[in-house]
């Protein structure tokens, strides 16, 4: 029986999304058009807590415009859920939840968060969308023992009613909310360890996260954009979130950028394409690391209101700009 009304659900949602899937295909130019009025992104696990639990992990609350989406669900099973209930937020009326990449410190959460909002509401985190790629095997250098655990986790996320959607390039979510899908590297940026591989028809091929994708809002200021570790390269991420936009510049960079081990000579390049894509905000977290942020914030001609390391509670808002609370204000 609880298969069966597992099943029913799954069925439901699928339904939902195409005649959602219909209703934008009926007006295409007006929901690609669409401009978010609101915006607001707060984040839910990052290292520094100013509210909360801190831990090595990534989360944000997305909101434009009435819509709410689950960027990313930190590394441990209940950060972001007692974080959330801390800070009075309220994730079981949210359908949507976006996974950056498959590693557990962005996917940690997801089980536990679904299987206790859905208590609440049956169509909590409901609908997971991914890059292609995230549930490739991954082995370790001489082994043969599979370490993503992205394929257990999407077994377990399906018998409980989730609808997985795999995303292979840009797409939007919501009005005003786009993926970039996974992103083409045009600059060699490896920001990735280079531990694991990948097999393939040809052998085994390192593993550089290729399903790593961002999410963008269109608002009238440009582009805000939100990184879960940047795994791609932040300069392959611009470019591809800019071309997909009409080049629209980037007005706010958000999240993790993975530059924590980068020497000053990949930080120099780094910021230069930053500045360039036009962003007038940071609010880096996770892995970009601290000196990184501040080595940054000088290379782009900002200050400590507009660049600041992300806490647990602080945010971004196209009414306030960013709110860094206390600890990196």
């Amino acid at each position: 029986m609880k298969r069966f009304l597992a099943c029913l659900l799954a069925a439901s949602l699928s339904l939902t999304w195409l005649s959602q899937g219909a209703l934008a295909a009926a007006e295409p130019a007006a929901a690609a058009a669409y401009v978010a009025k609101d915006a607001k992104v707060t984040i839910l696990s990052t290292m520094l807590a100013d509210e909360g639990i801190g831990e090595w992990g990534f989360a944000a609350l997305v909101e434009v415009d009435g819509k709410r989406i689950l960027f990313d669900t930190g590394a441990r099973p209940e950060t972001v859920l007692r974080n959330a209930e801390e800070m009075k937020i309220d994730l079981a009326q949210i359908t949507d939840v976006v996974l950056s990449h498959f590693h557990d410190d962005h996917a940690g959460g997801l089980l536990t968060l679904r299987r206790a909002l859905s208590a609440k509401n049956p169509r909590a985190l409901s609908r997971l969308h991914v890059g292609k790629g995230i549930f490739e095997v991954r082995y370790e250098a001489g082994k043969t023992v599979n370490v993503n655990q992205m394929i257990e986790v999407r077994k377990q996320y399906e018998a409980g009613g989730g609808a997985v959607i795999v995303h292979d390039g840009p797409a939007m979510i919501a009005p005003g909310i786009w993926l970039t899908g996974p992103v083409k590297r045009r600059f060699p940026e490896h920001n990735w360890s280079g531990k694991l591989f990948v097999p393939t028809a040809a052998g085994l091929v390192e593993d550089n996260l290729a399903e790593d994708m961002s999410l963008v809002i269109k608002s009238k200021n440009g582009l805000i954009l939100l990184t879960g570790c940047g795994h791609a390269g932040i300069a392959n991420i611009l470019a591809q979130a800019r071309e997909s936009m009409d080049q629209a510049p980037v007005d706010v960079l958000i999240g993790g950028l993975h530059l924590y081990e980068a020497d000053d000579a990949q930080l120099a390049w780094t910021g230069e394409q930053i500045r360039k894509a036009g962003v007038h905000y940071l609010l880096a977290g996770h892995c970009t690391g601290l000196e990184a942020t501040y080595r940054l914030r000088a290379i782009l001609g900002l200050d400590r209101k507009t660049a600041v390391v992300a806490a647990v509670g602080s945010s971004y808002s196209l009414a306030k700009g960013i709110d860094p609370l206390t600890l990196a204000r």
